[in-house]
């Protein structure tokens, strides 16, 4: 990119003051793979040390680039490489621990959240993950910062199903060891189909086994940006000056986005990653994909169409990101967290949008079936079928999917859940009540799609 083009670039100044516009995260990547060592402490003492060497300055530099360009950057977060290979090689690792020690590291160095106390297991477990996977309820409960993902599926290995079942009760236990907050440790955890390795979203963010040693990736926002920008076009304009309008969006947040991450990344003096053209929506009111559908001519999210016009959306905005910067990365694209998403919540409320049409949505969105609320009543069995389903869209697409849902301990369908913050309020919402118990306990692997073989 052309750092000359700063000009240009404020002069999306009203972007930010009327629309919402912002950096929506900045995301040190960082490995720790150096940190491992066969005595366990010397392991905790190597990844508290590692992460405020470099993540020391991060907050500072970020907010001082916030005050130069007077961007809003929400969030700033690490991501670490996936913390099931740090114990590997001790006999008695405790990974609660670990976690403890991450979430101190995190408070110090002032960051949101730090990601990657993750495992991928697509194709079997190690030691290792097995034990992560099974302290992550314990880990979640005791600890404020960490989020927590785990990759069960691609399209080169199939479907691990023993991991989805397993992962199943997982969140289960999570929430209710998080009862207390409605099942908020459920909200940092999520299962992944094709999980990327430079995601600075969480909480799926981990530095992948093929990033640098460190690196700066940029997650950016605009749903109000193109929101605003689709309704001022004619009610007659037809589906190609939507597109249009909508890519030229796309390329000056991306634009923004990557200045930004440059820059802090030069400041830290460590490499740019990417920027992840994600629209990530926020409870705010005008900051909303949903709001984009209504913009296009839909009464509302949930209305037939809406896949459609969603699946539009996210290819405009990959098109137009992809011609402002060579580093696009991440998930790209448009998320539809429920909890997150000030109109999505309202077309749950209403009962406009349904889990089934949440799924079918998930076919042509970035991610998947994200923060969404669901009886805490739900079987271990029928919340394996929903990441079998939501993993099997993802396997056959070669795309990202995810499952990031929310048994809330002692509540039902009509009650609701308020968070807070980003993670915003959610009504509970229905799944299914036919049993999916033999299938899913079958175990072993589902096969990979025989598009897997195209070598």
């Amino acid at each position: 990119m052309n750092l000359a083009n700063e000009n240009e670039i404020l002069e999306t100044i009203d972007m930010i003051r009327l629309h919402h516009l912002d950096i929506r995260t900045v995301t040190m990547s960082l490995s720790l793979r150096n940190c491992i060592s066969e005595n366990a402490d010397r392991v905790y003492e190597n990844v508290y040390n590692k992460i405020i060497k470099y993540a020391k300055n991060l907050c500072k530099y970020a907010n001082d680039l916030e005050d130069e360009y007077s961007i809003p950057i929400i969030n700033k977060r690490i991501a670490i490489t996936p913390a099931s290979i740090l114990g590997e090689s001790c006999k008695n690792f405790d990974y609660v621990e670990l976690a403890k020690v991450l979430d101190k590291a995190a408070k110090d160095v002032g960051v949101n959240f730090i990601g990657g106390f993750s495992a991928l297991v697509e194709k079997g477990f190690t030691k290792g993950d097995t034990a992560l996977i099974e302290s992550i309820p314990q880990a979640l409960s005791q600890t404020d910062l960490i989020c927590s993902s785990v990759n069960l599926a691609s399209s080169k290995a199939g479907i691990n199903m023993d991991a989805v079942y397993k992962m199943a009760g997982i969140i289960k236990e999570t929430a209710k060891l998080t009862a207390d907050k409605d099942g908020l440790g459920a909200a940092k955890l999520v299962c992944f189909c094709n999980v990327p390795g430079d995601n600075p979203f969480m909480a799926g963010a981990f530095c992948g086994y093929g990033e640098p040693e460190c690196a700066l990736n940029v997650g950016v926002s605009g749903p109000g940006v193109v929101m605003a920008a689709v309704e001022n076009l004619p009610k007659e304009a037809n589906f190609s000056e939507l597109a249009n309008t909508i890519k030229r969006v796309a390329f000056k947040i991306t634009t923004t986005g990557e200045l930004i991450g440059r820059k802090l990344a030069d400041m830290l003096n460590i490499p740019f990653g990417v920027v992840d053209l994600s629209l990530a929506p926020t409870p705010a009111e005008g900051d909303s994909v949903a709001g984009i559908f209504k913009a296009m001519g839909l009464e509302h999210a949930g209305a037939h169409g809406t896949t459609a016009a969603l699946a539009m959306l996210n290819d405009a905005v990959k098109k137009g990101g992809i011609m402002a910067s060579s580093h696009v990365g991440g998930l790209s694209g448009a998320f539809i967290p429920v909890s997150e998403d000030a109109g999505m919540i309202e077309a749950a409320q209403n009962g406009y949008l349904t889990f089934d049409k949440l799924e079918a949505m998930t076919s042509v969105c970035s991610v998947g079936l994200d923060m969404i609320a669901i009886p805490g009543d739900t079987s271990v069995e029928t919340i394996a079928g929903i990441i079998a389903d939501e993993a099997a869209i993802g396997m056959i697409n070669k795309k990202t999917t995810a499952v990031r849902v929310i048994p809330v301990p002692n509540k039902g369908v009509g009650e609701k859940v308020v968070y807070g913050g980003l993670l915003g309020e959610a009504p509970i919402m229905s799944v299914g009540n036919i049993s999916s118990e033999i299938f899913v306990k079958r175990g072993g692997r589902i096969p990979a799609p025989i598009h897997a073989l195209n070598n």
